[in-house]
C-alpha cells in the first residue's frame, strides 16, 4: 500500500520527545556499504509494524540475537505499543506504517509485521517492494490470493522472508522427519490435527453498542483493508481473531503451528479438495442462529492433498477445532496423554503411528513403548535454540542475503501452508452460510454438503462458485495490495 500525499497530510505520526535524542541515527547495513559489504557490527536494523503483544515478543527475540537493532516502531494503538516504546528508547515511533516506510526506508534493512491478519499482506508487500526483508506473523495472509501474491513477491524482490510459526525451527518436526525417512511408520495416508481453540468468543452476533474509541487508538488505521464498522469493546488485543473481517479463526491461529509438520514430513504443497462441517449455534428461542461476521464455535475440515515424492498416494488431512478430537488411537493407553491435552498431530502410516504436540513438540511413536526401542540416527541439522532460534535464524538470513541461508519457514514454504489453512476456511465459511429454502420454512446450508474442488493454477473452486467470494477479498476503498 503506497501512501498518497493526501493521506500523509491527514495522518500525523507521533514522535515522543522522550524517545528522541539529538543527532541519534542507526545506520542500516545497506547504507554502510554496497553489494556484498558486511557491516563491521554485522547487524541489521529492524522496523516493527504492530509492536504490542506478539509483536513485542518478536522484537525482543530479534534483539536477543545480538545481531539486530530495533530502529523503528509503529503501532496504531499507543496503549499496546507502550512496552516496546519503553524497551527501545532510541527507536523512532510512528502511528501510520505507510508514513514510516515512506520517510524511513533508507534507514532500516528489515520489517517485522505482527498486526491482525487482515493487514498482513499489504504491510508485507509494501516492505518487500522497498527491497526489505520481511518477517510476518502467522498466518501469512488473510486470503488465498494474498498468500500466492506474497509468495511470488518474495522471489521477485529477492528478499529474505520468514513466517512466525516458530515450531518449524523446532527439534520435534526434524525428529518426525527422521522417523518417517527411516520407514518406522511406513507410508502415511492420513493425518489428524486438533485443537481446543478458539479460546475467544465465536459464533456470536456483532455487538450493538457503540462505545467511544479509546484515546491513543487510531481505529480507522486499525481497520485498514476491512469494511468500516464502528468501534466495539473487547476486540483488541485478541478477540478480533473470531471475526472474519479481521481474523481467520482457530485455523489461522494454530493451523500454521500444527499443519507445518505434515507439510514438512510429507512434502505437501497445494490441496485438491476440501469439505467441512461446523457446529450449530442456537438462540434463546431454540432456533439455529446465523452470525455471518463471526467464525463458528467449532469445525471439522477435511483436506485432500495429491501424491507427493514422499508418499505412495494422496493424503487425507483432518482439522478439528473447538474441542473436537479424533478417536484415540488403539495403540494409546486409556490414561496416556493424547497430543498435549489441548492440541495434537497424529500421523497414520501403513506400519504404525507417530504423534506430536503443538509446534510439533514432544514427538512420540505409538505405542509409547516404541520410543525406548527405536533408535534412528540424527541426520537433519537442528536450528540453534530450536523453536526460539526461529527469530535469530531470520536475522542471520537477512545478514547473509537472499538465497544464502536455509530458513525454516520462508514464503516459498509458508505460502502453500497458509493457502491450505485458508482453503479449509473456505469450506468452513460456506458450510456456515444459509440460504432460504425454496419450499417450506427455515434455512438450509448447501455448502455443508459439498466437497469443494480446487483449481490450484487459477485459484478457484470449480464446483461451488459461492466459495470463490472468499478466495480474494475486496479491500476497503483507498487500500490496495502493492502498486
Amino acid at each position: 500500500m503506497k501512501l498518497k500525499k493526501s493521506d500523509a497530510s491527514r495522518r500525523e505520526f507521533i514522535k515522543s520527545a522522550s524517545l528522541a535524542s539529538a543527532g541519534f541515527m542507526i545506520v542500516p547495513r545497506h547504507v554502510l556499504g554496497g553489494k556484498g559489504f558486511t557491516a563491521p557490527s554485522d547487524k541489521i536494523v529492524v522496523a516493527g509494524i504492530g509492536v504490542g503483544g506478539k509483536g513485542k515478543s518478536d522484537l525482543r527475540y530479534f534483539a536477543q540475537s545480538g545481531k539486530a537493532d530495533i530502529g523503528f516502531l509503529c503501532d496504531v494503538d499507543d496503549r499496546q505499543a507502550k512496552d516496546s516504546v519503553e524497551a527501545y528508547p532510541k527507536a523512532k515511533y510512528y502511528k501510520d506504517w505507510r508514513v514510516m516506510l515512506e520517510k524511513e526506508s533508507k534507514s532500516f534493512d528489515a520489517v517485522s509485521v505482527s498486526t491482525p491478519d487482515h493487514n498482513h499482506a499489504i504491510q508485507a508487500m509494501a516492505a518487500m517492494q522497498l527491497g526489505k526483508h520481511v518477517y510476518v506473523q502467522k498466518p501469512m495472509t488473510h486470503d488465498i490470493f494474498e498468500a500466492r501474491a506474497l509468495t511470488q513477491a518474495a522471489k521477485k524482490y529477492k528478499v529474505v522472508t520468514q513466517m512466525g510459526n516458530q515450531g518449524s525451527s523446532g527439534d520435534g518436526v526434524r525428529q518426525l522427519v527422521e522417523w518417517f525417512d527411516a520407514g518406522i511408520i511406513g507410508d502415511v495416508h492420513t493425518v489428524q490435527i486438533w485443537t481446543n481453540r478458539p479460546i475467544w468468543p465465536q459464533g456470536i452476533p456483532w455487538p450493538s453498542t457503540k462505545p467511544a474509541v479509546p484515546q491513543g487508538l487510531d481505529w480507522d488505521l486499525w481497520l485498514g483493508t476491512a469494511p468500516y464498522k464502528d468501534y466495539v469493546d473487547n476486540l483488541i488485543p485478541g478477540s478480533w481473531r473470531g471475526w472474519w473481517d479481521y481474523g481467520t479463526g482457530a485455523l489461522g491461529d494454530l493451523g500454521c503451528h500444527l499443519m507445518e509438520a505434515p507439510f514438512r514430513v510429507l512434502n505437501l504443497k497445494y490441496a485438491s479438495d476440501v469439505q467441512a462441517s461446523v457446529s450449530s449455534v442456537f438462540t434463546a428461542f431454540g432456533k439455529r442462529g446465523f452470525f455471518p461476521d463471526s467464525c463458528p464455535p467449532s469445525s471439522h475440515a477435511t483436506l485432500t492433498f495429491p501424491k507427493t515424492d514422499r508418499t505412495q498416494g494422496p493424503i487425507t488431512m483432518h482439522w478439528m477445532d473447538g474441542g473436537i478430537k479424533p478417536e484415540r488411537p488403539e495403540e494409546l493407553g486409556p490414561d496416556e496423554m493424547f497430543g498435549d491435552g489441548n492440541s495434537g498431530i497424529l500421523f497414520i502410516g501403513t506400519k504404525g503411528k507417530m504423534m506430536a504436540s503443538e509446534y510439533a513438540a514432544n514427538p512420540r511413536l505409538l505405542p509409547l513403548s516404541r520410543n525406548e526401542e527405536v533408535k534412528v540416527p540424527r541426520k537433519l541439522e537442528r536450528v540453534p535454540g530450536s523453536a526460539d532460534g526461529h527469530y535469530a535464524q531470520w536475522v542471520e538470513g537477512c545478514i547473509a542475503g537472499y538465497g544464502k541461508k536455509q530458513l525454516s519457514s520462508p514464503f516459498e514454504m509458508a505460502g502453500p501452508l497458509t493457502e491450505a489453512i485458508l482453503m479449509a476456511n473456505l469450506a468452513i465459511r460456506v458450510a456456515d452460510i444459509p440460504v432460504p429454502r425454496k419450499t417450506g420454512n427455515g434455512m438450509h446450508y448447501p455448502g455443508s454438503n459439498t466437497k469443494l474442488l480446487w483449481d490450484n493454477q487459477n485459484m478457484r473452486v470449480t464446483n461451488y462458485d459461492a466459495a470463490n467470494a472468499f478466495v480474494k477479498r475486496t479491500y476497503r476503498e483507498g487500500w490496495t495490495l502493492g502498486n
